[in-house]
């Protein structure tokens, strides 16, 4: 995806690409290696592309927090449903990403 949409970008002299990461890309769990391992791949991805885009673009590494899924339900369990439902986060990522800036190229956030 980075290679077909940062030439466009580029070309628009503007952009910020959120990589949808996790908690468990910044620390590691039991019986969820494989998702770590992924996750912190993301985590490396946006950083080093962050420091080779033009400054009118910023990337980031988004990670959505708890949300009760089908995943956190096969790790947590039934207490999965103490935490807050897809579409009830939705709205408040979507406020998060509509107010990224350049200033956050880079980071690593959490909604």
């Amino acid at each position: 995806m980075l290679r077909h949409f940062i030439p466009l970008m580029i070309e628009k002299k503007q952009g910020i690409i959120v990589n949808m990461s996790s908690g468990w890309g910044r620390s590691a769990a039991a019986q969820v290696a494989p998702y770590c391992a992924s996750k912190w791949a993301v985590e490396g991805l946006t950083k080093s592309v962050a420091k080779e885009l033009p400054s009118s673009m910023a990337a980031v590494a988004l990670n959505p927090g708890v949300i009760n899924t089908d995943m956190l339900a096969s790790c947590f369990g039934s207490s999965s449903s103490l935490y807050q439902a897809p579409d009830s986060w939705a709205p408040k990522a979507a406020d998060m990403i509509l107010n990224l800036t350049m200033a956050d190229n880079g980071s690593s956030l959490s909604v």
